[in-house]
């Protein structure tokens, strides 16, 4: 075994820095990658991120994802396997500027005195702004330093597209409830860092409870064990049952992820569209709920429904939009509680109906023609004639009225590009439009 590899090691078996009385999420955090849980897709075996920490060489990385999926672990788990110097600042407890040169100015000196490298951790990095964030930039880019960035924020948004340009982004995933149960199941065993000292009988109900409901986070689900267990009488042969009643009650309420000014808000909503217009009313009915739970404005996803309505089902089905409206106006005289089931009602219609995005197109392609300069003149028998002097200038002089042909019909010039931009489609009641233009324009 080479010295690397020994001191390598040895990090790894070093927890002093770890009190007893810290939260048991901090406590079994993974001391070696075997260890680490979920996020195969960047860490399982000849993965990229696998393959630079196991060679020991990081490049400037920025984790971007959920919180408790492991950002935080995964750069703690580097500090102990790398021969660099490592630093570690936290935004969110007030990281300055100042401080921040102070850490680069000694990563400066150590890698010109020892050839060291120095890598600094930043947790929720998104808490930077651009200024503090330019700071580190040179440095970066010199390689006076390797960067590793934590952020619950999609850095595409939060983090200078310097910084980006210069580093890898990860993106973490929420874990899955098995992810979360053997995580569970680790900490009740474990007799050095976990509860495995104490004598606890965990219904496998609790465990997938807690797992459940924890949204994916392991922190969340690990520090609501450790109260369900630490507030738990034993019984009088000393073992401390866990049933899903003390799980729920450890847990207590759900906190879903789910913040109105940032990503979730934009994904969840994104979800929710994107449902009603596969035509999915169940997966549309869940992401409304999760919108619902979490304090969304219900006019706001009212809005979205009326939009969706127009744009994705259009004259497919005329009543959505109706139905959509209709829904819009009783949310804001109604309210929440209530407004659950009018928004409920409106979702599905508007996911059951037929579809057809034509109107949409139609819009969008007559708007591309006039903002790129496609001049179309109003034709002389279709301008106004109805002031003194028009008829002089010709304005109105050939019109047919429509409703004095057959079936309310005339051919004639109505300008414009002479481009097709509505195409009914052959759905619901846009079926019966595109008979009935082609009827009309065969007579």
């Amino acid at each position: 075994m080479d010295k690397a590899q020994d001191l390598f090691e040895a990090r790894a078996r070093d927890t002093s820095e770890v009190s007893a009385d810290a939260p048991l999420a901090l406590r079994m955090r993974p001391q070696t990658l075997q260890e680490f849980v979920g996020q195969q897709h960047v860490l399982g075996e000849g993965k990229l991120l696998r393959r630079l920490i196991d060679s020991d060489r990081i490049a400037s990385l920025i984790l971007y994802g959920p919180p408790g999926t492991g950002k935080s672990a995964l750069a703690w788990l580097i500090s102990r396997h790398t021969a660099g110097h490592f630093e570690s600042l936290h935004a969110a407890a007030g990281a300055n500027v100042a401080e921040v040169k102070k850490v680069i100015a000694a990563a400066r000196q150590r890698l010109s005195a020892t050839g060291r490298r120095t890598i600094l951790f930043i947790d929720e990095i998104h808490r930077f702004n651009k200024a503090q964030q330019d700071v580190l930039l040179h440095d970066v880019e010199q390689g006076t330093f390797i960067l590793i960035a934590a952020t619950t924020h999609n850095p595409f948004f939060y983090v200078i597209p310097a910084l980006i340009s210069r580093s890898q982004v990860f993106e973490f995933k929420t874990h899955t409830v098995e992810d979360i149960e053997s995580l569970l199941q680790r900490a009740l065993q474990d007799k050095e860092r976990g509860l495995g000292n104490q004598a606890v009988d965990a219904h496998p109900d609790s465990l997938r409870l807690l797992a459940q409901t924890s949204d994916g986070d392991a922190r969340r689900a690990l520090n609501a064990l450790e109260v369900a267990v630490l507030s738990t009488t034993a019984d009088n042969q000393g073992v401390i049952h866990l049933t899903p009643a003390v799980a729920a009650e450890s847990m207590q309420k759900k906190l879903v992820r789910y913040d109105r000014d940032e990503d979730d808000h934009y994904n969840i909503i994104s979800a929710f569209i994107k449902s009603m217009r596969g035509s999915d009313p169940d997966a549309a009915v869940y992401w409304l709920a999760k919108m619902l739970y979490s304090g969304e404005d219900p006019r706001f996803v009212a809005r979205r429904i009326v939009i969706c309505a127009a744009e994705d089902v259009g004259n497919a089905d005329p009543q959505a939009l109706i139905l959509a409206q209709a829904a819009f106006s009783a949310v804001e005289q109604v309210g929440m509680p209530e407004a659950r089931i009018i928004l409920s009602q409106a979702t599905v219609y508007v996911a059951c109906a037929p579809k057809s995005n034509a109107a949409y197109l139609a819009i969008e392609a007559a708007l591309s023609d006039v903002e790129s300069g496609v001049a179309a003149e109003v034709p002389s028998h279709l301008k106004d004639a109805s002031y003194r002097g028009a008829k002089t200038l010709g304005h109105g002089e050939g019109y047919i009225y429509a409703h004095t042909g057959k079936d309310h019909y005339v051919k004639q010039n109505y300008g414009g590009t002479g481009k097709q931009y509505y195409e009914p489609g052959n759905l619901g009641y846009e079926k019966k439009i595109r008979e009935w233009l082609s009827q009309l324009k065969k007579g």
